[in-house]
């Protein structure tokens, strides 16, 4: 199993780092890794709606990554968890499992963001793991600055 990771602070409540993330449409304005995101249902997300991720690392490639929303744990007593899964054609096969987590809390007035994915499956050995690790990190600094950003509003 491979891990990709990254944790950041934020300066603002939960709840504004929280209406973020769950804001697909705006994420093409403020994040670098994930340019663009669909999802299927409602106007409010819910467990079992496909996403489609449109994922571009630092070399420039990009990668259409469909997935499943597997957990929302709506910000309660200082924690909030969102949760996905890939769902494509080598998660189907079982040659890649991944499963994204995204986690929030509140630590003294801030929010502690924590994401990671790990990588299993017959051939998770080929996921460049060192590409997710940056794009989670890019991802970050960005909701960072994107939530610092809309507090000040």
């Amino acid at each position: 199993m491979r891990l990709a990771q990254a944790t950041v602070t934020i300066d603002a409540p939960i709840d504004l780092v929280w209406s973020v993330m769950l804001d697909l449409p705006a994420y093409r304005e403020w994040n670098p890794f994930i340019y663009r995101a669909r999802r299927s249902g409602g106007e409010t997300a819910r467990v079992g709606d496909d996403i489609l991720l449109h994922v571009k690392f630092s070399s420039g490639r990009r990668f259409a990554s469909p997935e499943r929303i597997t957990t929302i744990d709506a910000p309660a007593n200082g924690k909030a968890t969102l949760e996905y899964e890939f769902r494509g054609p080598l998660h189907v096969t079982g040659l890649i499992r991944g499963r994204r987590r995204q986690a929030l809390e509140n630590v003294g007035g801030s929010t502690v963001y924590r994401t990671e994915e790990r990588f299993r499956g017959l051939i998770g050995f080929t996921v460049s793991v060192a590409a997710v690790q940056d794009g989670f990190e890019r991802h970050a600094a960005a909701l960072k600055q994107r939530v610092e950003s809309l507090k000040h509003v």
